[in-house]
């Protein structure tokens, strides 16, 4: 009975000094989910430009410009005159529309009223914030933007759907300095 005893021990005792071993999971995921919407979005960014450049090799009437944010705008009253374009932190009112590339309006310049806006410091879809910084007050361009520059995946959850390309003719009405550089001028 003591030999029992003594072999029962020994056993728990060797085995319960054993380290726990971390589970495995049952299925193991490669990341195939993430590679699948990569090659979708760039499937999408490709046939959205696709669609933009045969808008501007249609138009032969304006002069289409590449901007290095990955979007296309044209002037429809440029200023030759000034120099400044808006900075970090200066306010500016604008004034702009959305349409879709096929020209049907989706928001008009009426509904949406001319908007002030401080630069780089608000909400603002990622192109139309770059567009404005490109901008001298008193102009107005058009743009073409790409879905990932416009409202992307999401849409705006009203009238802009998800991965819809948009045009944009904004109107830059006024630039006014960032408030704390005022506040050191008057100093």
């Amino acid at each position: 009975m003591k030999m029992k005893y003594v072999l029962l021990m020994t056993g728990l005792l060797l085995f319960s000094c054993k380290s726990p071993e971390a589970r495995r999971p049952v299925s193991q995921e490669t990341g195939s989910y993430i590679n699948e919407a990569v090659e979708r979005n760039r499937k999408i960014v490709a046939e959205e430009e696709a669609r933009i450049q045969q808008i501007i090799k249609s138009d032969t009437t304006r002069e289409y410009l590449s901007s290095a944010n990955g979007f296309w705008y044209y002037y429809n009253k440029k200023d030759t005159t000034r120099a400044r374009t808006p900075e970090f932190g200066d306010v500016v009112e604008f004034d702009y529309n959305l349409k879709t590339l096929e020209g049907r309006d989706i928001y008009t310049d009426e509904e949406i009223v001319p908007r002030t806006y401080a630069i780089d410091q608000e909400e603002l879809f990622s192109g139309l914030r770059q567009g404005l910084k490109l901008m001298k007050e008193g102009e107005t361009v058009t743009f073409l933007f790409p879905s990932h520059k416009a409202f992307g995946y999401y849409g705006d959850k009203k009238r802009i759907g998800s991965d819809v390309p948009l045009i944009s003719t904004v109107t830059l009405i006024d630039i006014s300095e960032a408030p704390e550089a005022n506040q050191e001028n008057n100093n």
